[in-house]
């Protein structure tokens, strides 16, 4: 994912009049009053490259059905907020907003965890360099106690949601938040550039209740030159 494509991943979507993460600009309405439909974008590889830490399985049933049903979700959230203004009767509006934020979030967050990964050995695992290594190192102390705090974070959301790594560029800093589900527990401001989804279904299959298992084994599959790409898309706005 390239800078225009990280940036245009920060879109918001007129018909929700929310922020909605992961809708790629030719996706958007150029008209406030036209619906145009979300798609679910397909993986940078294969279900099975993520081997022998993330199951193709668990990939296969993760993208194709989780993902595609927040994608579902929100296309038919933000139809029905359109019949809303179309008819004038806002009944449900509360209910459908809720859907929209809901889905919209799943949708931004699985397009960002899918683009942050890669096989391991082949641009996944090691260790982060260049500017973001730089962040880290300042704002954490080092990338060691910078990894440690999101594992732990991580192993510590309750229930379903994410741990993630995002910068706040109204002070520079690097921040690590929790996610209950997909709603936003964060600073307005705060834009995620890393993160670890941390529903069951992420891996479940392969780690049963193990979830501390299944975030030490994921640090092999981190993507870090994408996720430094996404930092400096930001640094460069």
């Amino acid at each position: 994912m390239e800078r225009r494509e990280f940036l245009r991943m920060l879109g918001s979507v007129a018909a929700v009049g929310t922020v909605a993460w992961g809708i790629p600009a030719q996706q958007q309405s150029q008209d406030a009053g036209e619906i145009r439909e979300h798609t679910l974008p397909p993986l940078p590889y294969p279900y099975d490259a993520l081997e022998p830490y993330i199951d193709a399985k668990t990939m296969e049933l993760h993208h194709m059905r989780h993902h595609q049903a927040y994608v579902d979700g929100l296309n038919r959230a933000e139809r029905e907020l359109a019949k809303a203004r179309a008819t004038g009767d806002f009944t449900y509006v509360e209910y459908w907003s809720k859907k929209a934020a809901f889905n919209g979030g799943g949708h931004f967050l699985h397009t960002l965890f899918w683009s942050i990964m890669a096989p391991p050995g082949n641009g996944g695992g090691g260790e982060p360099t260049g500017r973001l290594r730089q962040l880290i190192e300042r704002d954490f102390g080092s990338f060691e106690a910078f990894r440690r705090h999101f594992s732990a974070a991580a192993l510590a959301v309750e229930g379903s949601g994410w741990a993630l790594l995002h910068y706040r560029p109204a002070d520079g800093r690097l921040l690590i938040l929790q996610v209950e589900n997909q709603h936003k527990l964060t600073p307005w401001g705060a834009v995620p550039i890393m993160g670890i989804d941390v529903w069951e279904h992420a891996y479940y299959l392969k780690y049963q209740n193990r979830r501390k298992d299944y975030i030490e084994a994921w640090w092999n599959v981190v993507n870090w030159a994408q996720v430094e790409k996404n930092l400096l898309a930001l640094l460069e706005r």
